[in-house]
């Protein structure tokens, strides 16, 4: 009698949490939001950690592998670890170095382009200075300067410009000081989980044996070893994918004669991280770049770039990302165009590994159904 209550009694539960859900959506949606904010940096420490897990564990298989001494065994962690955090951050550098320079030459020429503007736009200016002045109603009208209207111009425009500056700056202060705490504690935290990962896996599967059946036990450690494996190839095969494009961009710009290919085939690599739109954005930035030398090289790059990004998009990507998660070309560009359309950039990043996690799953659930004999 009390194994037929069960039934009805979890489905019950699960309408009324259904009900609650959609009556009280607005409010738990809000919470959901705060709590996300507040945990932020936790999050984001846990993704760096997942990344910077890649790194770490290709040097730890190159550090010493087949020795067993106390003190390799025991440096073999940290070591790696600051290996890990030290390459990125050479990476960056690199990046930074490559970019930076001559994007302060392109700015500068642009500087150097508007001052000519500037002159001659201030000599137009001050040939009809009599009509400017009386449309502004500085000038009466016998001709004389209406210095009531002049201050009072004078002053709201201070007022207005200053109390600009003020709240630009202290919005300035205020981003960059929680863009600081929120990059400290999440590195601080990622530092940690990767410290004591193996001790945070041993713990998570005794709690999870301890409140899951063995069967929906073993369906979930599936489902996360496989949604790992998928994560890991993506990171992996993005990176390798960026680095192409990088380079093919930056020979193809060498080879047209197209300026900054150094800079802008960098900055391209690095904005290709972003699955199949990423280098558009870079595309943006190089166009602009190059307008500040030769309008015609800018149109024409725009041009390279599309017949560019095309046969990335087309055939590198899913070919280098797709084979390196176990995904059909195809539905890469599916998960892409729907995970960009529901989430942004965000929904690019995740779309493609949670669609490898599912198809792999699918694939195995169909292969091990057809292996059953029939009477199964």
């Amino acid at each position: 009698m009390k194994q037929e209550w069960k039934g009805p009694l979890r489905l019950g539960v699960v309408l009324f949490g259904l009900y609650l859900a959609v009556h009280y959506w607005e409010k738990l949606s809000a919470l959901a939001l705060l709590a996300l904010g507040a945990g932020f940096p936790l999050v984001l420490g846990a993704v760096i950690a997942y990344a910077v897990n890649i790194l770490m564990s290709m040097y730890e298989r190159w550090y010493f592998p087949r020795s067993q001494q106390p003190a390799v065994v025991k440096s073999r962690r940290p070591v790696c670890l600051l290996l890990s955090y030290a390459s990125l951050a050479a990476l960056v550098v690199l990046i930074i170095r490559m970019i930076l320079p001559e994007l302060i030459q392109s700015v500068s020429l642009l500087l150097q382009e508007l001052v000519p503007l500037l002159q001659k736009l201030s000599v137009k200016l001050n040939e009809n200075q009599d009509q400017l002045a009386a449309l502004s109603g500085l000038f009466a009208a016998d001709g004389t300067i209406n210095w009531q209207e002049l201050a009072v111009k004078a002053v709201n425009f201070l007022l207005a410009g200053l109390g600009g500056v003020m709240g630009s700056l202290m919005s300035l202060i205020s981003a960059t000081v929680s863009t600081a705490f929120t990059a400290i504690v999440s590195v601080i935290f990622s530092i940690y989980l990767l410290l004591d990962k193996e001790t945070l896996s041993r713990q998570s599967a005794r709690v999870l044996k301890t409140y899951l059946k063995p069967a929906w036990y073993s369906r979930l450690l599936y489902f996360l070893e496989t949604l790992h494996n998928c994560f890991r190839r993506f990171v992996v095969g993005q990176c390798t994918e960026a680095v192409i494009l990088g380079l093919l961009c930056m020979a193809g710009m060498l080879l047209f004669q197209f300026p900054y290919a150094s800079m802008v085939g960098t900055l391209i690599g690095f904005t290709a991280l972003i699955p199949v739109a990423g280098a558009y954005i870079g595309a943006g930035v190089g166009a602009f770049l190059i307008f500040t030398i030769s309008p015609v090289k800018a149109l024409l790059f725009l041009v390279f770039i599309s017949v560019l990004q095309q046969l990335e998009g087309n055939l590198i990507y899913p070919k280098v990302v797709g084979s390196s998660i176990g995904l059909p070309g195809i539905w890469v560009l599916a998960a892409v165009t729907i995970g960009g359309g529901v989430l942004g950039i965000g929904g690019m990043l995740l779309a493609v590994p949670l669609a490898a996690t599912f198809y792999q799953i699918l694939r195995d659930d169909v292969k091990k159904r057809n292996e059953l004999p029939p009477e199964t």
